[in-house]
């Protein structure tokens, strides 16, 4: 286990105090971080708004259960990851697959998905909106995912954690973490591939 980092201990001893300012920080510091991540897990704004809020809640009521076994963020992500799991089965329980709007370019870029598609990589406005198209097709395969082959690829390919990070927010092996990653990229190509196939004919 690495050699805790000394500020991030007295980080975590004012949040133990529960220290208000520190709480306060810690959102500052994590919250964008756990709201894109669940946005990418549940695909619907609201739904990761709420359970952000959810995420900062259980951290608040069990940060003294923190031992340092692993980075503070790590350990937040986790709760993240199993709360988020939670609200994926009770949502699959409470409705279909209904359709999600689109999100505004604005948004998604404030949420650090500039790496896509950006109006300075495409010329003409009829290449942004193809290419935008495919995003919004690629975000929808990711969340028609079953959620533990869903985490493990938005863990590592969207998040770009280590495989050291995921086994300790996923709580698997890493051979079964490389193995679900492995099923993941096929499953989405495969969706992916199928769903632009749908759009082309």
């Amino acid at each position: 286990m690495p050699e805790p980092d000394p500020k991030e201990t007295k980080f975590i001893e004012r949040l133990t105090a529960r220290d208000e300012r520190a709480f306060n920080e810690l959102v500052e510091l994590y919250g964008e971080r756990v709201y894109r991540l669940l946005y990418r897990m549940l695909a619907r704004r609201e739904e990761a708004e709420d359970m952000a809020q959810e995420v900062f809640v259980q951290v608040f009521k069990s940060i003294d259960q923190f031992r340092g076994d692993a980075k503070l963020g790590t350990w937040i992500y986790r709760i993240a990851i199993n709360l988020t799991k939670n609200r994926v089965r009770y949502l699959s329980r409470r409705r279909g697959t209904g359709e999600d709007e689109l999100e505004p370019l604005a948004e998604r870029a404030a949420l650090g998905e500039g790496k896509g598609v950006t109006t300075g990589d495409l010329p003409r406005p009829d290449h942004l909106v193809e290419g935008y198209q495919v995003e919004v097709i690629v975000k929808r395969c990711i969340a028609l995912l079953e959620p533990e082959f869903r985490e493990v690829l938005v863990l590592r390919d969207v998040e770009d954690l280590t495989y050291d990070e995921i086994v300790e927010i996923t709580r698997v092996p890493e051979g079964t973490v490389k193995s679900r990653l492995h099923r993941a990229r096929a499953m989405l190509k495969e969706k992916v591939e199928s769903a632009l196939g749908e759009k082309i004919r």
